[in-house]
């Protein structure tokens, strides 16, 4: 017989087989030799109170065999001489497991991808960490894998609504992911691993018959008849297909640019733009676990945190426990940041985003140089792209960023000097109101006083304010049928994941990759 049943149990208990198998028996009033063992469904950490508890969900096995978890069968098949093909613009989230979904139908796979496959760009991004010297094709947001290869994998979502959280998990454990992810709160897969296992599903859709191409950038769409007839890259190589998918990620600029220029429709989308603060992880640890020691039996600690401040809210974005700040800039002077952790999050800081929603009426202010600006789908692209150019130039150069320590930002101080910190091309100390647009230096600052009052300790100047986190999501949304997802204008063109304006993060985005795949495999096999 199998059971399911809930434990709440104490940090050293919850690392100890023989005395969860002990508490399941108690609690099921069986002898602890009926329970022959226990499979954990779910897993999280209750710091509420004075004592951490680790909640554990469980299918207890009861006087019979127990069984492991088995892996999920895939049944992958060859896709070489398929009749039906599918271009995919960006091998990110999206367009992967888009990609795996149409080889699973029978459907050949076309991958486009801008950047470089995750070997060659890791070395890209020492250069950029070490020299300050970027590549605008391969980077933290360009490339194998995409912005979430290099970003940390969070795997976390509460978009249960848009397609098979578990499957995606289950994909990821396929590719080598640890299987742990299938059963914590907040699954983490961690920038040291992703790589490895993106690397494998670039194998299986290769050898499935599939093809990558790497650094082939979109240049030209040929568009016939409410169609695209072809996609022109720019080293004027042409690609036919029976469909396209548009998975290109939130900071392809040249994409929103191209549709805008073929008068294909796009839309102006509200983002958030802020700040990345960083603090010593064992004050987060302090402040989360209500100690001065930490237990070792606990990961490091995070947060999420949100305030209403003067109308608007203020956020805790991608937090990233032992994590690192890094340059996630696209283009040559402009400087973006954003964080990401290691799978065991060891790094002695800890960051997150901290960022203030921007509207329409925002972005028309700040820029009242724009014509027409309210009707600009390109709007808050352009509103995005300026003070990231702000941000680099007050850094100085070469991704030096601005930065300021928490209690000098929040009273308009400069400081000066900087604490340890994580980001690697460094810091310069500047007064951040000179780099941020007022409503959100504003706002931010009346936050990080709110937070201190929820989280003891949170306000201190031994934080480090960096500017400027400003890809949280994609400004500009890429309009699609509800039902067909086609492009209103392109029967055969579908937007796609984060970029689009679909998705925000890893599995959002996988799950609307499979989605679209899904329904393209229904109208080219006639299902």
């Amino acid at each position: 017989m199998q059971q399911k049943i809930a434990l709440r149990l104490l940090p050293s208990e919850a690392v100890n087989n023989h005395l969860i198998i002990k508490k399941i028996a108690s609690s099921l009033g069986k002898k602890k030799s009926d329970i022959t063992g226990f499979l954990v469904l779910k897993k999280s950490i209750d710091a509420r109170g004075k004592d951490i508890f680790i909640n554990l969900s469980v299918t207890s096995f009861i006087n019979e065999p127990f069984v492991d978890r088995a892996p999920q069968e895939f049944s992958f098949k060859t896709v070489t001489n398929a009749q039906k093909k599918v271009i995919i613009v960006g091998a990110g989230p999206a367009g992967l497991f888009a990609a795996i979904k149409l080889i699973e139908a029978g459907i050949k796979p076309i991958i486009l991808e801008r950047g470089k496959d995750v070997k060659s760009r890791r070395r890209d991004l020492a250069t950029l960490n070490k020299s300050g010297i970027l590549n605008p094709e391969s980077n933290y947001c360009f490339g194998e894998g995409g912005a979430g290869t290099y970003s940390d994998g969070k795997l976390y979502t509460r978009s249960n609504k848009r397609g098979n959280i578990d499957r995606i998990l289950q994909l990821f454990v396929h590719f080598g992911a640890p299987d742990n992810i299938l059963f914590d709160a907040h699954p983490h897969i961690g920038t040291n691993k992703l790589p490895h296992i993106i690397t494998a599903m670039r194998t299986l859709i290769a050898d499935c018959g599939g093809e990558i191409h790497f650094e082939t950038k979109v240049a030209d769409l040929q568009i016939e008849k409410n169609q695209i007839a072809s996609i022109v890259s720019s080293d004027k190589k042409e690609f036919k297909a029976d469909a396209y998918i548009l998975a290109t990620g939130h900071s392809a600029r040249d994409i929103f640019e191209l549709l805008h220029s073929k008068n294909i429709l796009i839309e102006a989308k509200p983002f958030a733009l802020g700040v990345r603060i960083e603090h010593p992880q064992v004050l987060i640890d302090q402040i989360q676990y209500h100690c001065t020691v930490k237990n070792e039996l606990l990961p490091p600690a995070s947060y999420s945190l949100v305030e209403q401040t003067n109308g608007r809210g203020v956020f805790s974005f991608c937090m990233c426990p032992g994590g690192i700040i890094a340059p996630a800039s696209t283009a040559p002077g402009e400087l973006v940041v954003n964080g990401w952790s290691p799978s065991k999050r060891n790094n002695p800081f800890a960051n997150s985003g901290m960022v203030v929603q921007v509207n329409l009426e925002d972005a028309i202010q700040a820029m009242p140089h724009v014509k027409n600006s309210q009707n600009d789908p390109l709007l808050f692209m352009h509103f995005q792209k300026m003070i990231e150019q702000q941000s680099y130039e007050a850094g100085g150069g070469k991704f030096v960023a601005p930065a300021q320590r928490m209690d000098d930002f929040c009273n308009g101080k400069a400081s000066s000097s900087m604490p340890a910190n994580s980001y690697l091309p460094g810091l310069n100390a500047t007064d951040l109101s000179n780099v941020l647009p007022g409503f959100i230096y504003e706002t931010l600052q009346k936050g990080f006083k709110a937070f201190g009052k929820k989280m003891k300790g949170y306000y201190t100047n031994e934080a480090v304010v960096v500017a400027t986190e400003s890809r949280t999501s994609s400004p500009v949304r890429i309009p699609r049928n509800s039902e067909t997802l086609e492009h209103p204008q392109c029967n055969n063109l579908y937007p796609c994941g984060e970029g689009a304006g679909y998705a925000g993060g890893i599995v959002s985005a996988a799950m609307d990759g499979e989605k679209v795949a899904a329904i393209i495999t229904q109208k080219l096999l006639h299902l």
